[in-house]
């Protein structure tokens, strides 16, 4: 399955073979549909794999003034962009103008040749992500206190008020996702229609539930995991009895606890740099082609503290005894999210965790660095 950036790269590819265009367009062109491509969530596996691939490397040497000019303006370094950097930093500037705006200043930008325009463009895109960071934000707040408000907690999240802005309302679903862990749909609604937008959890095909209500909706679109709708406003109440019912049929209280997959357990001192550099075989890692993740049990907390302007990450470093009885293996790791494990955290409390394998690099000096996924006690 393609994303529309993915089609129209390969039209692009039969016009440049018929006019026998080469090159750098060429190579533009196939950075362009990378980023869609990761931003659309497309599974990386197959075409999307081969496109996301090969883009990266046209991304990290673009000429496109005003892609680069975004790239330095968002603080990242052009020969190390990663998938992650796509869908985490410049899709969202790239998509905030369409939320808030207008998506035309996004097109100027990748179409300039002006260098003083792109930069001026790229800032534009900066400030208008960050007032949709905060409208994210503030409609995820008042989306959250009605969760809260209802007698229990439904196996799918149905919240709609008049005053959410329609270009965020798929980022408050996927939050909401994220805190409760079951099927969310966020609608703004209007007098006469509501436009909505929706996000699942593994095991549970959204578009297809959505769409056994096809009959008193005007449309509906997306796939398995993500899709948006619109719906006559005078029948929300209908709609969200309908699908409340159909996901307390459907989903079972096992696929609505949140489970963490792991790929293997290894000791602390299988983790080397060469490993490091066979994972990077796999990439570009992203959605359906996850980064491995590794598990370690019984490993020490020899330090620990909070980083961060809030405290909410930790600063680890762990050690384990080595198989020859040497000393023990020592390594750094870095726990986002996880600040409150702190408290509970011991040097004579050994913990089993999982995680993935990273490269830090810092001052020109490079070690590996175990991200934190999870700490069991």
């Amino acid at each position: 399955m393609l994303c529309g950036a993915g089609i129209s790269w390969f039209v692009t590819r039969k016009l440049q073979e018929k006019y026998r265009k080469k090159g750098a367009e060429f190579e533009e062109h196939i950075a362009l549909a990378a980023i869609g491509t990761i931003a659309d969530m497309m599974p990386l596996k197959g075409v999307n794999r081969t496109i996301a691939k090969y883009g990266l490397e046209a991304i990290r040497k673009t000429q496109r003034i005003g892609l680069s000019a975004l790239i330095f303006d968002a603080g990242l370094q052009k020969d190390t962009i990663s998938t992650h950097d796509i869908s985490h930093i410049l899709a969202p500037l790239i998509n905030a103008m369409g939320r808030l705006v207008h998506a035309m200043d996004a097109l100027r930008l990748l179409c300039t040749r002006d260098s003083n325009r792109a930069a001026e463009l790229a800032r534009t895109l900066s400030l208008t992500n960050k007032e949709r960071q905060q409208l994210t934000i503030d409609t995820t707040m008042h989306a959250d206190s009605i969760v809260k408000s209802r007698k229990g907690l439904p196996k799918l999240l149905f919240v709609s008020h008049e005053s959410y802005n329609q270009g965020v309302i798929g980022l408050v679903a996927g939050k909401l996702v994220e805190v409760y862990y079951r099927p969310a749909i966020v609608l703004s609604r209007g007098k006469i229609v509501s436009k909505a937008s929706a996000r699942s959890i593994a095991g549970f095909n959204i578009v297809e539930a959505i769409r056994t209500c096809s009959d008193i909706l005007v449309d509906v679109g997306g796939h398995p995991m993500a899709a948006g709708f619109t719906v006559e406003t005078k029948y929300l109440q209908q709609l969200q009895d309908r699908l409340e019912q159909l996901a307390d049929k459907e989903l079972s209280e096992e696929q609505l606890t949140r489970i963490l997959g792991i790929d293997t357990e290894i000791p602390l001192e299988a983790i080397t740099e060469e490993l490091w550099e066979r994972l990077r075989s796999f990439e570009p890692f992203g959605f359906g082609n996850p980064e491995p993740v590794f598990a370690t049990r019984g490993v020490a907390v020899d330090d620990a503290r909070l980083v961060g302007g809030d405290g909410k990450h930790l600063k680890l470093t762990f050690s384990q005894p080595t198989t020859h009885n040497l000393q023990p293996i020592a390594i750094s790791a870095i726990a986002f999210g996880l600040g409150d494990y702190y408290p509970r955290l011991r040097p004579d409390k050994p913990v089993d965790i999982a995680y993935t394998i990273d490269m830090n690099v810092w001052n020109g000096t490079r070690s590996i660095q175990l991200k934190i996924k999870d700490i069991h006690i």
